[in-house]
């Protein structure tokens, strides 16, 4: 379908484009902005006035129930609750049941996208056999099937030995490594941050050293093997301060934070609310803070929500026996909109750390409104107000600590591959 998007604000800081103008879509590419190409005859036009018109979201880390836990998710639920929040791509993490570890797993994946028709799907594969650590798979059949990286998840590896070779191999295939810098020692049974809120409710606890001294174990072996890495989910403001300086030192790799924790602290399980229940923890509030000032080039490059649907049961348990994870999805956009608002990133950079920067993270042609790109578009109302409410969620988790919560901003329409995928209203 041929689509003219009209006098919206369109922001892509990947182009340097910031300006409000049109833009026309043919055979699901971006094929022009300003006027149209001579030959061009709109079949559908959207009226952005007044609206943003940015790149799709590009989410870094996203649970979709499939395979294993369709109990409590399934791709269509997820990917309809994406396009409903401008995320357009979705990568999926392997700590699936059986994980994604061969070909045959990814090419399941990518059949559930074609017959879903939503949001885009790619995997991290697993970097060891069904994350146990030990045996490597083969991680040049997992790239020609199209996997984004590979990654063990929070799974340990069984030795320094095994994860040097696991670095090599990938180094040698040119696949990013995707790292969840968490020392399973020491967070072994801990559910909380090791502080004044965990001392008083007597909950087992993870230190920051957990996440602070996995970042110094990884780093000279990244420097070693020369292997491109990713750490996702940084919760510390020490880590985040270890990876500037790496960066600094000219060590390829990059940070994401996902966006729970630039809002919630330690604070927040004080009366045992399990909906705040998360891995890694919820930090301090210096942790917090620290966070939201490195959300610069230099310190950390991605926001993604770390979404993890769950059933009711998983959040009913005492708070040590619960399951972690926040539904996120739908609120990763207004979130990173909030930042905006109070002045903590300006609203290009949040463009970026949501669109272009994961998309480069993943090695994906996405994120971004440059012509001949695919035409993964997401327009939003800055100005419309909405509470966050169960029953207004898509997903079909329903555990998010954020219901009460007013947010001002939200999605009007998404396009994936120049398909209008969702229309708000």
């Amino acid at each position: 379908m041929k689509i003219a998007i009209l006098n919206g604000r369109l922001i892509d800081p990947a182009s340097g484009i910031d300006r409000v103008d049109n833009l026309y879509i043919a055979h699901g590419q971006i094929i022009a902005h300003g006027a149209p190409p001579a030959d061009f005859v709109a079949q559908q036009t959207l009226d952005a006035s007044g609206k943003l018109v940015i790149p799709g979201i590009v989410d870094l880390c996203a649970r979709v129930g499939e395979p294993g836990f369709e109990h409590k998710a399934d791709i269509r639920s997820e990917s309809l609750a994406a396009v409903s929040a401008g995320v357009t791509t979705l990568c999926i993490p392997p700590d699936t049941q059986p994980p994604l570890d061969s070909p045959a797993d990814l090419e399941f994946i990518q059949r559930r996208q074609d017959e879903t028709g939503l949001a885009r799907l790619t995997v991290l594969a697993a970097i060891t056999q069904g994350l146990e650590g030990e045996q490597l798979t083969d991680m040049a059949s997992l790239k020609e099937s199209g996997c984004a990286g590979v990654t063990n998840a929070y799974r340990p590896f069984a030795n320094a030995n095994v994860l040097r070779r696991a670095l090599e191999y990938a180094a040698g295939l040119d696949l990013t490594v995707h790292i969840n810098p968490q020392d399973h020692a020491l967070a072994l049974g801990g559910c909380a941050h090791e502080g004044s809120v965990s001392t008083r409710l007597g909950l087992p606890a993870i230190p920051e050293a957990a996440e602070t001294a996995a970042i110094g174990f990884y780093l000279p072996l990244i420097e070693q093997t020369r292997v491109r890495a990713h750490f996702g989910r940084l919760s510390t403001a020490k880590g985040m301060n270890m990876i500037r300086r790496a960066r600094h030192d000219n060590l390829d790799i990059t940070a994401d934070v996902c966006i729970h924790q630039l809002f919630l602290s330690e604070m927040d399980i004080s009366d045992f609310n399990s909906l705040c229940h998360t891995r890694p923890p919820l930090r301090g509030e210096r942790d917090r803070d620290g966070l939201r000032a490195g959300l610069t080039e230099e310190g950390i490059q991605a926001i993604c929500s770390d979404h993890h649907p769950h059933d009711n049961d998983a959040k009913l348990a005492p708070f040590p026996a619960t399951e972690p994870g926040i539904s996120s999805v739908e609120t990763l956009l207004p979130l990173t909109l909030r930042l905006v608002e109070q002045n903590i990133i300006s609203l290009p950079r949040a463009v970026e750390l949501l669109c272009a920067a994961p998309a480069q993270i993943l090695g994906l042609d996405v994120g971004s409104l440059a012509t001949d790109h695919p035409a993964d578009i997401t327009l939003v109302d800055p100005e419309l107000e909405w509470e966050c409410q169960l029953d207004n969620l898509l997903s079909r988790g329903k555990n998010t600590p954020y219901v009460g919560w007013s947010f001002k901003g939200a999605v009007v329409a998404t396009l994936v591959n120049g398909r209008i995928c969702y229309t708000r209203g």
